[in-house]
């Protein structure tokens, strides 16, 4: 972890992509850590907010990627002997959220890989079940880009902001209270999306039941 905070605390394209590579792998930690305070750099001229995106989705790519290919090759046997190991813990992992991640794979399709990336928990691990279906991965790919630099965009838009009305040592902690709140409206949002479309076909079915 000393390492993590000395990258944090030089954060530059190198590191924001090693970084986003990491926290969408095996290590998940908060990507609002990383992406945020960059934009906030970016703001005072010391980083282009457009490379900040760019390189935080690829970094984000690989992470995916790296957990696609293991879960493609490795199938969900040994993955969930990993999860359950000490190992395993020690990268934050336990079966229920990687149970959770499947789920909600399987629930909403393979356009999960693209909507899970702005979901918290399930960001980090949804390219698991998606390796483990064996998703064509230009599609996983295409869908994770745009989920993940949708996301990143995001919290681009938040370090930018909270350039102009929060000093650098307050940072941490309105990151902090902004992301909670961008990830609440995020969830109900795509709660009330869902629910729309549900009963819109409901709807679509007992106009043709009808008929």
């Amino acid at each position: 972890m000393n390492i993590i905070s000395t990258l944090l605390d030089n954060l530059n394209y190198g590191t924001i992509l090693f970084l986003m590579f990491i926290e969408s792998s095996a290590i998940p930690f908060p990507s609002e850590v990383v992406v945020a305070p960059a934009a906030y750099h970016a703001a005072a001229g010391e980083l282009d907010i457009f490379l900040v995106i760019l390189f935080a989705t690829i970094g984000a790519d690989l992470g995916a990627t790296a957990n696609y290919v293991a879960a493609y090759f490795l199938g969900r046997p040994i993955i969930y002997r990993f999860v359950n190991s000490r190992w395993g813990k020690m990268c934050l992992l336990n079966q229920e959220k990687v149970e959770k991640s499947e789920k909600y794979f399987y629930d909403h399709g393979t356009v999960a890989t693209l909507t899970g990336r702005l979901l918290p928990v399930i960001r980090q691990l949804i390219s698991i079940p998606a390796g483990l279906a064996k998703m064509n991965y230009w599609k996983f790919l295409l869908y994770t880009t745009i989920g993940a630099g949708c996301w990143n965009g995001i919290l681009a838009a938040l370090g930018w902001y909270l350039h102009s009305i929060v000093p650098e040592n307050e940072l941490n902690d309105k990151i902090s209270e902004y992301s909670h709140q961008i990830q609440l409206f995020i969830i109900v949002a795509f709660i009330i999306a869902v629910g729309y479309f549900v009963i819109k076909r409901m709807m679509s079915k007992r106009g043709k039941s009808t008929k």
